[in-house]
């Protein structure tokens, strides 16, 4: 949300009337199906891509879940380029436009990966990982590497803007619709924005976990009995019809021009408040630089105004002798608005609550590896002719999902407003957290099952023998991948509403973009993990390891349920210090403006609900 509609001008009533057709629930279906068919993609390839490393490509399990844990952490760190790309100059349209073809191009490097024998090795004689399998070669897996980079880059064009986008959308409703829905809701504005944003962020989560569940059924079916082509050629085709979806509603998109990069702002506040270490600060706020003009292509919701948090920062903020040229503009390196130096402010108070999702999606990152490999040594038959394949046991963590976020709007959201009397029945900031509560269960869940797995493959003697099946049914999983689906209905969305709401406008893709750096670091830190199991254990039966009969994951899972434990702690006090960040908005029955301190609402009153 940087700015202006592209084509937009505030005095002309004809270009107003233009811009009032633009944006609303109509671009849903055109911006929501980029992202149904992109999700499709992604989760048609990943999540029984642990299966094509190790029975494909003859990859070692701890090799392969760190090239998976690794992928989606770069996966995941792109989205901070994208960003930078779309809040600078390119704009969110077209850098997600750049992103979807650079995930085609990696899909195409997929399929033909799967699809020309010179690029795998040899079938195995014996079972996959045995001595007589030859493990790809360096050519094999630079390609493989080459087409998974592809698309890393293509979801850092994705992932940060297509969220943003959507929004952008209902930010620039007309007033008169607005003023509509108020007299229908009885809300304020504040509120009707929040409700919708609310409602939209549960609809996003929703269709992705709809693209997702049909891609694990129906693309992992297809990988596991057809052939790996079709399995990847399939997604690879939905990706295309994604780019073909979203540009066709090109004429009714509002698109907001770039501010200018945030990062740029981000340095220029540091670097003038380093250079101003020793002036003294005024005792009075009111003394330190402002410029509404400068600001206006970066504040059209409304300045941030001055908090006392963080006060080493309002020496950039200080006008010395030097930092305002002859002609009035100011050396941004030397002087900055209270503004920009609260978008700094902003940026840093929110670190230690988003620092809280990390070592959620750490203890998530083995999900589509060590969990698939348990899978594939127990029971799957479903009747007798036909069993599920492993990979597609996500689908009941994707469906727990499902109804929750529907339930969550339906049920919860009515029955909490009457305790709470918040508009959105309880705060994102208490959302988070209860998602984070209930993913300790999961992973403890995921401990217990092991345990019973393992001790069925001793009792009947089958802890040498990894390919075969455990008699012990796969359906003993199912809770485990429940328990996450229901915590990411809590955790995913608070995380992500979080993020949007208390970040300064300008920086809007950049916070969709922290949502994934937070992702990315915790799939880096499982590999870290990962590594360091291994390695302490080595010698002293190994926790992780080929044959996981042998293994003890349950105690690596144990390990990640403390951890948990130890951050959902972390969570709670870094939420008891977090302050709002305070907002100036226009009035909107006059030209002045009206201060609407968000800091001094209470964190788990109205104004935690989504005020912006």
């Amino acid at each position: 949300m940087a700015s202006t509609a592209v084509g937009g001008n505030g005095g002309d009533r004809d270009g107003e009337h233009k811009k009032r057709k633009k944006g609303g629930f109509k671009t849903m279906p055109f911006i929501l199906g980029n992202d149904v068919c992109d999700r499709f993609a992604t989760a048609g390839f990943g999540a029984n891509l642990i299966t094509y490393l190790t029975q494909q490509l003859h990859l070692p399990l701890v090799d392969a879940s760190n090239l998976l844990t690794n992928f989606g952490g770069t996966s995941s760190l792109t989205p901070i380029l994208g960003a930078l790309a779309a809040d600078s100059f390119a704009g969110r349209f077209w850098t997600i436009i750049a992103g979807s073809v650079f995930y085609q191009l990696g899909m195409l490097g997929l399929v033909v990966s799967a699809l020309l024998p010179s690029l795998r090795p040899p079938p195995c004689p014996a079972p996959p990982g045995g001595p007589a399998c030859r493990r790809a070669s360096g050519w094999q897996l630079g390609v493989l590497y080459l087409s998974l980079l592809c698309t890393s880059l293509g979801s850092g064009g994705l992932r940060p803007c297509v969220v943003a986008f959507g929004t952008d959308q209902f930010d620039q409703e007309p007033p008169e619709e607005h003023q509509k829905q108020q007299e229908k809701q009885g809300t304020s504005g504040a509120e009707a924005v929040a409700e919708r944003k609310r409602r939209y962020f549960n609809l996003y989560f929703f269709t992705m976990g709809v693209a997702a569940l049909l891609a694990v059924t129906v693309v992992v079916y297809i990988q596991d009995n057809v052939g790996w082509g079709w399995g990847f050629g399939i997604p690879a085709v939905a990706m295309l019809v994604s780019i073909v979806v979203f540009v066709v509603g090109y004429p009714l998109y509002v698109r907001l021009k770039p501010g200018g990069s945030p990062f740029t702002r981000l340095a220029q506040v540091a670097a003038a408040a380093f250079r101003k270490r020793n002036v003294a600060a005024p005792e009075d706020a009111g003394m330190l630089y402002q410029d509404k003009e400068l600001d206006a292509l970066i504040s059209t919701n409304g300045r941030l105004l001055h908090t006392d948090q963080l006060a080493f920062l309002d020496r950039a903020a200080i006008v010395t002798p030097g930092d305002i040229s002859a002609s009035g503009q100011p050396d941004l390196w030397r002087l900055s608005t209270v503004h920009r130096v609260e978008e700094l402010k902003s940026i840093v108070r929110m670190l230690p609550i988003w620092s809280a999702g990390i070592l959620l999606a750490t203890a998530g990152s083995h999900n589509g590896s060590f969990t698939i490999m348990q899978a594939r040594t127990m029971d799957r038959r479903v009747t007798r002719r036909f069993e599920i394949p492993p990979a597609t046991m996500s689908i009941f963590g994707t469906a727990a999902m499902l109804v929750s976020l529907a339930l969550y709007d339906c049920a919860f959201v009515p029955l909490a407003r009457r305790v709470t009397g918040l508009p959105s029945g309880i705060t994102y900031f208490q959302r988070m957290g209860v998602g984070l509560a209930i993913s300790i269960l999961g992973v403890a869940s995921a401990a217990l099952v092991e345990t019973k797995r393992r001790n069925a493959a001793a009792r009947h003697g089958l802890l040498d023998d990894p390919a075969a099946a455990v008699p012990l049914s796969v359906f003993w999983l199912v809770p485990q991948f429940a328990i996450h689906g229901v915590a990411g209905a809590f955790s995913s969305v608070g995380h992500m509403e979080f993020l949007y709401d208390q970040a300064p406008e300008s920086m809007r893709s950049t916070a969709a973009a922290l949502f994934w750096l937070a992702s990315s670091i915790g799939h880096y830190l499982g590999t870290v993990l990962v590594t360091a199991v291994q390695r302490a254990t080595r010698g002293r039966g190994e926790w992780l390891q080929d044959n996981i009969n042998r293994g003890r994951i349950d105690s690596y899972y144990w390990l990640v349920t403390c951890l948990m434990v130890l951050n959902l702690g972390y969570y709670i006090v870094c939420f008891h210090f977090y302050t709002m960040k305070p907002l100036e908005v226009a009035d909107e029955h006059g030209d002045h403006d009206k201060e609407c301190e968000l800091s001094s609402i209470n964190k788990n009153g109205a104004g935690a609900g989504g005020l912006v």
